[in-house]
């Protein structure tokens, strides 16, 4: 019964694994037609350099934005055993929106070229998340303390997001490229930002996956996961440090996108149920396909006006959350009057 009960889901990951590369393969190849003027496909061949210098690196970046939220997604759920924990939660997405506002602040002052004022702007928005998440550790005293963590992460992330509320009332003229990076836009990914995101996407997914272990043991509680001989103070410090490296590329480089981290792993959970080694790995084919969906539909829905992505993906991800909630409110007062 048990062979029978594993062989089954193996088979439902194996199958639901190929079904999101397949989904992947799609938007690539529509992500090539759809543009600033919508559906094009009567210009493809005429549009080939914008198609291999715009659309293509967008829709693949997309692609790995969401791969790298939906990965961290399941890291941040898994490492504080709480469904509803998203990338965000230690305040690296006020972090990187500071630091955005601080290197707009900067750069403006100097006569740059605009390519180096984009690498600038990623280099501070990648920093500003990194000392976010270092200052909540050093608030929370460390990673031992969940509860502690968790609030020391609201703290900061309310502080560096005042911080950078100041910023935009003292320099007016970077309102417009703040407001643009906190809606959440992959208008401006290249070749480069995708080499980027793809390198990070990588290291962090090996080591998830070999540090896996570790939250199949906290869910099980922490002192099963001591007893069970786990590293579990070191490995919880690499599995920051991989929520944080994750969350701050993508952050950098598409601006602050909601509810995909949090949406990925639901939707993963709600298909399969096995190690957390099978779920990270799919979190992370979830998240691609929602973004990259999310973009193939802020750039076509209402064409020639581009949608914010990230005001997309928050509609549609509160209405998928809201319905989660009705479900399991639902269900709890079933349970409820079945006891009764």
């Amino acid at each position: 019964m048990n062979a029978r009960k594993v062989a089954s889901t193996s088979t439902s990951t194996s199958t639901l694994a190929w079904q999101l590369a397949l989904v992947l393969c799609l938007l690539l190849l529509i992500g090539a037609v759809v543009g600033s003027e919508g559906w094009a496909l009567a210009h493809v061949q005429a549009d080939a350099m914008l198609i291999a210098d715009i659309r293509l690196p967008r829709t693949l970046g997309a692609c790995l934005a969401g791969a790298l939220l939906g990965l961290a997604g399941a890291l941040a759920q898994g490492l504080f055993r709480n469904p509803l924990a998203d990338p965000y939660l230690l305040g690296s997405a006020s972090g990187a929106s500071l630091g955005v506002a601080l290197g707009m602040v900067m750069l403006s002052q100097l006569d740059v070229s605009p390519w180096f004022m984009r690498i600038g702007i990623t280099g501070m928005a990648f920093l500003g998340a990194w000392l976010a998440v270092a200052l909540s550790l050093v608030l929370s005293w460390g990673v031992q303390h969940t509860l502690r963590l968790l609030l020391a992460g609201v703290v900061v992330g309310v502080v560096f997001g005042a911080l950078a509320s100041l910023l935009l009332v003292m320099f007016p003229q970077i309102q417009g490229s703040v407001q643009s990076f906190m809606l959440g836009s992959t208008a401006y990914v290249s070749w480069s930002a995708c080499g980027l995101m793809l390198t990070v996407l990588v290291l962090s997914w090996g080591v998830s996956v070999a540090a896996s272990p570790l939250l199949d043991g906290l869910a099980l509680g922490e002192s099963t996961a001591l007893s069970l001989g786990l590293p579990v103070k070191s490995l919880r410090w690499l599995m920051l440090g991989v929520l944080a490296l994750c969350t701050a590329a993508a952050v950098a480089q598409t601006g602050l996108i909601a509810f995909v981290g949090l949406a990925a792993p639901h939707l993963v959970r709600a298909r399969v149920k096995g190690v957390h080694s099978k779920t990270l790995s799919l979190s992370c084919l979830m998240g691609a396909v929602l973004l990259g969906s999310a973009d193939l539909l802020a750039r076509g829905l209402v064409a020639p006006i581009e949608l914010p992505v990230g005001v997309l993906t928050a509609i549609l991800g509160g209405g998928y959350m809201l319905y989660l909630m009705r479900g399991m409110g639902t269900a709890t007062r079933t349970r409820k009057g079945g006891r009764s």
